[in-house]
């Protein structure tokens, strides 16, 4: 006896079989309430076809693509990601502990900035928000979202607007940008995620693609399935910055310092991490200055490096590629293997080839 078997139609086939079949059957009702004549199958072939070209419904996943973390309220928004300052007189910055990734990055005087990315949390607000600099296309353009950002040198800006992201800008006056008064200028200028979301455009209103691949949990992860037991990961990122991550057992996560201090947010609550990704960059002279006259440095994002992965308490040595800017950065094993994350949040140090250093003990 032979046995049919029938392919399995996506979700998206169904909808639009479902309702070809219930628009004739509205016109074969129509028909019999009629005059009795058989109902008009160009009616019919008409309706199909205007179920068949209607557009189809985003499809949103059971996981938040930015933290591989299962969820059944997934909602379909954009990313956001946010220019953070992190200079000694502004800590503890706001909303940072509620980031899906967060991107450290070196500016003028050693001194480090942060892209903060929000999606899966929504904090009520975000700050001290400000400049742009020559790297965050290649961390940004990725993501496909929206980017908010206060000041910056108007080529910075150009490319920035040029790599596809939606700008917001608190110096063209967009909304959602605000200064607070309990901090003095150029400190105090602090945003609004929901009135960020709000301006999104026709072309900026989707879930953000996967940046990294994620384990379904911490156990499957590619740091705790083949890599070493760690106790710390500490970052020389220069004389100024020297940020670092201590495993703790009991809450699962790696707990942030900043030169020894315990980093947190404005609650007290120690800024934490399920990864820490350290990638080794070139960093070079942009060739511009800032108003103090001081070399703008960039770090270089499109190519290959060394990388380390800290998940789970255990780390694993990488390499990292980046082929253009508008691609994502992944993370590949000495076996040719594709890098998982643990589901949760990220924190990625771009860390400078040379000057920078990595200790893992």
């Amino acid at each position: 006896m032979s046995v049919t078997v029938r392919p399995r139609r996506s979700p998206a086939a169904r909808r639009v079989r479902a309702a070809a079949l219930l628009a004739l059957g509205a016109s074969l009702a129509l028909g019999a309430c009629g005059s009795g004549a058989p109902s008009d199958p160009v009616t019919a072939d008409a309706a199909i076809d205007a179920a068949k070209g209607a557009a189809p419904e985003p499809v949103v996943p059971d996981r938040w693509p930015l933290t591989g973390v299962a969820a059944d309220d997934v909602v379909n928004r954009p990313a956001v990601a946010v220019k953070i300052e992190n200079p000694k007189e502004v800590r503890p910055q706001t909303g940072l502990d509620q980031a899906d990734v967060v991107w450290e990055q070196v500016v003028e005087g050693g001194v480090t900035r942060f892209v903060a990315v929000y999606n899966s949390q929504l904090p009520t607000e975000v700050g001290p928000i400000r400049s742009i600099r020559p790297m965050d296309p290649a961390i940004t353009a990725p993501l496909k979202g929206l980017v908010a950002f206060s000041g910056g040198q108007a080529g910075f800006v150009t490319s920035l607007a040029d790599s596809g992201v939606q700008i917001l800008s608190h110096d063209r006056g967009d909304g959602g940008f605000y200064r607070a008064k309990t901090a003095k200028a150029p400190h105090n200028v602090f945003g609004t995620l929901a009135t960020f979301l709000e301006q999104a455009d026709a072309d900026h209103q989707n879930l953000p693609p996967e940046q990294f691949s994620f384990a379904r949990a911490v156990a499957q992860s590619s740091a705790v399935t083949a890599g070493t037991p760690a106790a710390s990961v500490a970052v020389h990122i220069s004389s100024y910055s020297n940020p670092g991550w201590d495993w703790d057992a009991e809450a699962g996560a790696w707990l942030r310092s900043e030169s020894g201090v315990p980093a947190t947010a404005p609650s007290g609550a120690r800024l934490s991490a399920a990864n820490v990704v350290v990638v080794r960059v070139d960093l070079v002279d942009s060739g511009t200055v800032d108003p103090a006259g001081s070399p703008v440095p960039e770090t270089k994002l499109v190519g290959t490096g060394e990388a380390l992965v800290a998940s789970g308490g255990q780390t694993l040595a990488a390499t990292w590629s980046k082929p253009s800017t508008d691609a994502p950065l992944t993370l590949t094993a000495a076996d040719g293997s594709t890098v998982t994350l643990a589901p949760g949040n990220t924190w990625v140090e771009l860390v400078p080839n040379g000057s920078g250093t990595v200790t893992v003990s």
